[in-house]
Parts: C-alpha cells; sequence; structure tokens
C-alpha cells in the first residue's frame, strides 16, 4: 500500500493498519529466524509502511492534517 491510498485513511483505520503490520512484521522476522522468508525485502518495506502510518498518524494528532481527522 502506497502513501497515497494512506491519506484516504480515517484516524482509527489507521491505527488498526499499523496493529496489522506490526503482527506481520514479527511474523516475518520469525520466518526470517526459521530461513523460510522468500523475500528479504519484505521485513524492510512493511517497516517504511509502520513509519509512513506513523507519521500520518501524528500528524492527525498534531492538527496538521485536519481531512482525515474530520472522516
Amino acid at each position: 500500500m502506497k502513501s497515497k491510498s494512506y491519506k484516504e485513511l480515517s484516524y482509527k483505520e489507521l491505527l488498526a493498519k499499523r496493529d496489522e503490520l506490526y503482527k506481520e512484521l514479527v511474523d516475518l522476522r520469525f520466518k526470517k529466524q526459521l530461513g523460510t522468508l522468500e523475500n528479504q525485502m519484505a521485513i524492510k518495506n512493511t517497516r517504511h509502511n509502520i513509519a509512513r502510518i506513523n507519521t500520518r498518524i501524528r500528524a492527525i494528532e498534531l492538527g496538521i492534517d485536519k481531512a482525515a481527522s474530520s472522516k
């Protein structure tokens, strides 16, 4: 999911998506330790997506992004 589509999500949806990505990251790290992870870049991409979502959440909390907070 690109950051453009994160802009369309509401605050609650962003929180839910972040939790989902954290669970996915734990699963990917576990697979890496077991040696069954095929795509090593998946960990990096998941971490970057979490950072994008955290940035959007913080912007809403600070009131910088009024459009998403009103949804």
